[in-house]
C-alpha cells in the first residue's frame, strides 16, 4: 500500500493536472465541449499507454544502455528537482511543451498525441518516474498495484482536465499557482530523497566492488 501511495504521489506531482490547466485550455480553446471532452479523453488513454510501456521496458531500457538503476536515480532527482523548481516559481517547465508546440496545436484537426498527450500529461517527467518506480516492482500484486497507480492518476488528470474551466473560474489563476508551489515543494522533496538513494547505492556498489 505504501509503494502504491508513493507511486500516486510521484506521478500525479510530475504530470501536475492543475498547473497545465492554463496551457491547456489554451490549447483546446478552438474546439467546442464535446470535442474538448473527446480529446482529452483520448490523449489520457494515450499518455497511459505511454506510461505504461515505458514500466514494461524500463529494465529492459536499463540493460540495452547497461544503465545502473542509481545512475538513473541521481539523474531523476536532478530533473525532479527542475521541474519542482519551476513549479515553486510558477514557470512552465521546458519538460512539458513548448510555446511553438502550443502554437501548432492550434493550427492542429487532431492534437490528441501531441502535444496533449505527449508532452502535456506524459512528459518526461512521468516517464522518468515510471521507469525508476518499476526497478522496484517484482511480484505480482505489486505490478497490478503500479499498473493501478498510473490508472489512478491518469483518471485524475483526466477529471480535473476535464473540469479545468470550472476551476479557473473557481480558484482563479493566484489558485493554481499556489497548488502547483505545493506540488512542487512536495516534488522537489521527493527529487532529493531519489538523488539520496541514488547516492547510497552507489556508495554501496563501491563499497561491494572495492572488496573484490
Amino acid at each position: 500500500m505504501d509503494f502504491l501511495i508513493l507511486s500516486i504521489i510521484s506521478l500525479i506531482t510530475l504530470i501536475n493536472p492543475v498547473g497545465i490547466i492554463p496551457t491547456y485550455l489554451n490549447i483546446i480553446e478552438n474546439f467546442n465541449d464535446k470535442e474538448q471532452k473527446e480529446i482529452t479523453f483520448k490523449a489520457c488513454i494515450v499518455a497511459f499507454i505511454l506510461l505504461l510501456i515505458f514500466a514494461i521496458m524500463g529494465t529492459f531500457i536499463f540493460n540495452f544502455f547497461n544503465l545502473t538503476i542509481y545512475a538513473f536515480k541521481i539523474v531523476g532527482g536532478i530533473l525532479f528537482f527542475r521541474i519542482g523548481l519551476n513549479m515553486v516559481e510558477s514557470k512552465v517547465s521546458r519538460t512539458k511543451s513548448t510555446p511553438q508546440e502550443e502554437k501548432e496545436a492550434l493550427n492542429k484537426e487532431d492534437i490528441t498525441y501531441t502535444p496533449l498527450g505527449i508532452p502535456l500529461i506524459a512528459g518526461p517527467g512521468a516517464i522518468t518516474s515510471v521507469m525508476i518506480l518499476s526497478e522496484g516492482v517484482v511480484s505480482t500484486p505489486e505490478k497490478i498495484l503500479f499498473v493501478l497507480a498510473i490508472a489512478i492518476c491518469i483518471i485524475i488528470t483526466y477529471i480535473i482536465l476535464s473540469a479545468s474551466k470550472k476551476m479557473s473560474r473557481m480558484i482563479g489563476t493566484t489558485g493554481i499557482r499556489v497548488i502547483q508551489r505545493v506540488m512542487g515543494i512536495i516534488l522537489m522533496a521527493i527529487a532529493v530523497q531519489l538523488i539520496f538513494n541514488g547516492l547510497h547505492l552507489a556508495f554501496e556498489d563501491w563499497i561491494y566492488q572495492s572488496l573484490i
